[in-house]
């Protein structure tokens, strides 16, 4: 792809908040929906536990994201903590072009 069709492309990120015990759950639903760029793990305070920047390919698919062994690490810090808060950066391809109004105008005769 190249860098024009890249800088096309929205970049969002959201924050949501997550009990322990359903972060595992909650970070393979993300990964699945395919669009999630990178991965933030947070306390409450905003400490940053981990960090996973996350290629189209790399999501492609749950059996890949489901093998990752940050997951074991995901699955280490569910187990820690009562709460914590997920940073998503998604990335959404641009829209079809603007459909362009037919030329409606007579041809001259001339």
């Amino acid at each position: 792809m190249n860098e024009e069709a890249k800088s096309s492309w929205k970049t969002f990120t959201e924050e949501i908040e997550v009990a322990g015990q359903h972060l595992v759950d909650e970070v393979n639903r993300l990964l699945a929906e395919g669009n999630v760029r990178k991965l933030e793990i947070r306390s409450e305070q905003g400490d940053v536990y981990l960090s996973v920047p996350l290629t189209a390919g790399a999501v492609a698919g749950g059996v890949v994201a489901l093998a990752a062994p940050w997951v074991a690490v995901i699955a280490a810090i569910a187990g820690l903590l009562v709460k914590v808060k997920l940073v998503i950066v998604r990335i959404e391809p641009p829209g079809p072009p603007p459909a362009t109004e037919p030329d409606t105008t007579p041809p001259s005769n001339g």
